[in-house]
């Protein structure tokens, strides 16, 4: 089904947590009301994946003029790639990426800011396979294939290996174009990570990660908008993007064979039930694989990221209070339903929000510390 559907009532009986405990206080109630009267004031930047980007886009307008109208947050759609680099380098407030900050990246956060970095999921998400032919919408591939179509080895709609998975289907001769990220991306690391672990051929010769040395003949997209913009302006046109820009433009998508062999179309449903699958561990860093049942098996999550010094205490406060409001309040939850996202349990939302207030929560250390005797000496 093209267009994608809001699933509203499937979130409705998902629980979340009734209030926020960020450090706007009655937050989610206001947001739930869609009335002001915040106290916060801060202003805040955020870059990274494009992925979350119109959930995130959303989110922040919503706050700002209902919740907290004295925070700005200002998030910059840069790439899951850029997003690491900015946060390392200290000149965003949080970060954002479709994969988890490892053990070298928090190291060198470590490092360059003197205290630990935080990072923890926010949302979860389909990866779909677009189409720019409205015929193709529901067209059954699997990761063989899509494999054989991202090295090129299958060529045109037609071919035997396709066809087999569509039998009832009239499948047209028309020459396959597939289109990629070209920029550091998390939807990239989310796609190839799937390929990576279903498909040895792929894993051998391309693996996975944000940037990938492609086969020769890919069209290549900035961003989740310039795949879908890629998939759309070439005839035969075939793609990676989240499914909330699939939505967006109207495209055409494929179904997935899962892990138990059955084509699953790209549903909020089908996404939280992928997401059910996942086991997290206690350090937020984890995949999803190997998802069979109603599960669609390409999905993701988005996490966030921040430090546990350095902040001027009202942009440390704004910072928990809107991703608090975000991740409790159903106004917020029923947004990212609309977009296709899937939200998380309530018993993760509350290790998440445990780790989230760990911004800032160290005293001295980095630019807090600096920060502090500039302070000291201006008393004097």
């Amino acid at each position: 089904m093209r267009n994608g559907r809001s699933k509203l009532a499937v979130l409705a009986a998902i629980p979340l947590l009734a209030t926020a405990c960020g450090g706007g206080g009655d937050a989610a109630g206001d947001g739930a009301d869609g009335g002001g009267g915040g106290d916060l004031s801060a202003q805040l930047t955020g870059a990274g994946a494009s992925f979350p980007d119109p959930l995130f886009q959303d989110w922040i307008y919503e706050y700002s003029n209902g919740v907290q109208p004295g925070v700005s947050v200002n998030y910059q759609s840069v790439g899951s790639g850029a997003g690491v680099e900015q946060f390392l380098e200290q000149t965003v407030d949080f970060g954002s990426s479709e994969e988890f900050l490892g053990e070298e990246d928090l190291a060198a956060a470590a490092e360059a800011r003197g205290c630990e970095a935080v990072q923890f999921p926010v949302v979860f998400g389909a990866v779909v396979i677009a189409l720019s032919n409205p015929d193709l919408d529901g067209l059954v591939l699997d990761a063989e294939t899509l494999a054989g179509i991202y090295s090129t080895e299958i060529t045109t709609f037609d071919d035997p290996a396709i066809a087999e998975l569509n039998p009832d289907m009239d499948l047209p001769s028309d020459e396959i174009i597939p289109v990629h990220r070209s920029d550091s991306s998390g939807t990239t690391y989310v796609f190839s990570h799937y390929l990576t672990t279903e498909v040895e051929s792929w894993a051998d010769e391309y693996g996975e990660g944000k940037e990938l040395d492609w086969a020769d003949g890919l069209v290549g997209g900035q961003q989740n908008d310039g795949v879908a913009q890629g998939i759309t302006q070439n005839p035969g046109g075939l793609g990676y993007v989240n499914q909330s820009f699939a939505q967006e433009a109207d495209l055409a998508v494929a179904h997935i064979v899962n892990e138990d062999g059955t084509p699953i179309e790209p549903t909020l449903e089908s996404t939280i039930a992928a997401t059910g699958e996942a086991e997290i561990p206690d350090n937020f860093q984890f995949s999803i694989d190997n998802i069979g049942g109603e599960g669609y098996p390409i999905a993701g999550s988005n996490w966030i990221f921040t430090y546990t010094c350095g902040y001027d205490q009202a942009n440390a406060d704004a910072i928990i209070d809107f991703w608090t409001w975000a991740l409790t309040d159903q106004g917020a939850q029923d947004l990212a339903g609309e977009l296709g996202y899937a939200p998380l349990n309530e018993e993760l939302t509350e290790r998440v929000i445990t780790e989230l207030e760990r911004t800032n929560a160290e005293n001295g250390g980095g630019d807090a510390e600096a920060g502090a005797e500039e302070d000291a000496e201006a008393t004097e």
